[in-house]
C-alpha cells in the first residue's frame, strides 16, 4: 500500500513544494486548508485532483489548528503514516500586531494536533511519524552561528510562540515515545514566497520597475542578515528526517549569510540597475525587536542524511527575480488594457 501523508499548511509555499515531491514518492498526500471566500489554493492548483476523480492521490480537508474536533476527524480519516505540520501565522511583523492568535494557532495549535496523533496512536496501534516545522527566529539574539544546542533567544511573538511549539513536539516525543522530529529551518524562499516576506518583495517590486509599473519600493532594516536556501530543498530535509531510524532535532541551513543589502545589490545588478535609484527606508517596517544575524551549522543533517542544498545563493535571486520580471510583465500587459495612457506614461517615467 502507498504510504499516506497529512500536511497541514498545504497551501503554502513549503506545502506546496512538499506536495510534489511526496507525490513524485508515491504518496497519498491529505492536506489541510482553511476555509475563505476566496480560492487559496494557487500554489497546488498545477497538482490538484477533482474529487470526482478514481484513484486520485491528492486530498484536500478543511480544518484549521485552533479546532482539535476538526483535527481529530481529519487524522481518522486520512490515517496518515506521516505528518509535517507547516501551517501557522508565519509573519513576524504581523506577529507583534496579532500575538495571541499567533500563540494560538503556532504554538497551542501545535499541542493540539500532536494530542489527537498520541490519541489515534493510543487507539489504533499505528504509528505516525510527525514533522514539527521550527523556524530560526527562534535563535532571535543568540550569536551565530547556531545550531541544535544553540540556546534560544526569541525576539518576536511568533519566535516565543514556534519555541514553545518546539518544546511540546520534544516533550511528546520523549513522554509518550512518538516519532516526533524538529525541523529548525533557515529562511527559505522561492518564486511561491509570499509577496509581504521581504525578500519576494523585492523580486517582485523589481519585476514591476522594469515594466515601468513602479518606481519605489520601501524597506526597514538593510543590515539584517539572514541564512537563505530554496525551499525546494528544505523540503526534501523535511521528508528524510521522517525516513531516519530515530527521532530528533534538526538544523536545516545552507553555512552562508547574507544582508538584505547583499540580497537587493544581487538582484537588482542581474539586470543592470542599481538598487540604492530604487530603494527607500521606512521605519515603519523596522522590528521593535530586531533580529540581526542568522546563520545555520547545518552539520547535523549533512552527516545524518547527506543532505545538501543544490541551489546557491546566487542560484536563488535569479531565479526569483526572473520569475516576477515575467510576472511583472504580465502585470503590465493586464493594466495595459486597462489604462492605456497610464502605462505609456509610467513606461517613459
Amino acid at each position: 500500500m502507498p504510504k499516506s501523508a497529512l500536511i497541514t499548511g498545504i497551501t503554502g509555499q513549503d506545502g506546496s513544494y512538499l506536495s510534489e515531491l511526496l507525490l513524485s514518492k508515491g504518496y497519498i498526500v491529505h492536506g489541510l486548508i482553511r476555509r475563505c471566500s476566496s480560492f487559496n489554493t494557487s500554489r497546488i492548483d498545477h497538482i490538484y485532483a477533482d474529487p470526482h476523480e478514481q484513484g486520485r492521490r491528492l486530498v484536500l480537508h478543511y480544518g484549521d489548528l485552533t479546532d482539535p474536533t476538526g483535527l481529530r476527524r481529519v487524522i481518522e480519516t486520512a490515517k496518515p503514516d506521516e505528518i509535517y505540520n507547516l501551517a501557522a501565522q508565519s509573519h513576524v511583523k504581523v506577529s507583534f500586531e496579532n500575538p495571541e492568535y499567533t500563540a494560538d494557532a503556532d504554538a497551542t495549535g501545535t499541542l493540539r494536533l500532536l494530542d489527537c496523533v498520541r490519541d489515534h496512536v493510543e487507539h489504533t496501534g499505528r504509528e505516525i511519524r510527525f514533522y514539527q516545522a521550527g523556524s530560526s527566529e527562534m535563535y532571535g539574539a543568540a550569536p551565530p552561528p547556531q545550531d541544535e544546542h544553540t540556546a534560544f533567544y526569541p525576539r518576536s511573538p511568533y519566535a516565543v510562540s514556534k519555541v514553545a511549539a518546539h518544546w511540546y513536539a520534544l516533550n511528546y516525543r520523549e513522554a509518550y515515545k512518538l516519532f516526533v522530529s524538529n525541523g529548525i529551518l533557515f529562511n527559505h524562499e522561492s518564486p511561491r514566497r509570499g509577496e509581504t516576506f521581504v525578500t519576494r518583495k523585492i523580486t517582485r517590486a523589481l519585476g514591476r520597475i522594469v515594466a515601468g509599473l513602479q518606481d519605489k519600493i520601501y524597506l526597514g532594516n538593510l543590515e539584517a542578515k539572514r541564512d537563505w536556501g530554496f525551499a525546494g530543498d528544505y523540503v526534501e530535509a523535511m521528508w528524510l528526517m521522517l525516513q531516519h531510524h530515530e527521532p530528533g532535532d534538526f538544523v536545516v541551513a545552507t553555512g552562508e549569510a547574507h544582508s538584505i543589502r547583499e540580497f537587493l545589490h544581487e538582484a537588482f545588478s542581474y539586470v543592470g540597475l542599481d538598487w540604492e535609484k530604487y530603494v527607500m527606508v521606512d521605519p515603519r517596517y523596522f522590528r521593535p525587536t530586531e533580529v540581526d544575524y542568522l546563520l545555520g551549522n547545518p552539520a547535523k543533517v549533512r552527516e545524518a542524511f547527506g543532505w545538501r542544498p543544490s541551489v546557491s545563493f546566487k542560484q536563488l535571486v535569479r531565479m526569483m527575480v526572473d520569475h516576477d520580471i515575467q510576472l511583472g510583465e504580465q502585470d503590465r500587459m493586464i493594466q495595459s488594457t486597462r489604462y492605456p495612457s497610464e502605462v505609456s506614461v509610467a513606461a517613459k517615467a
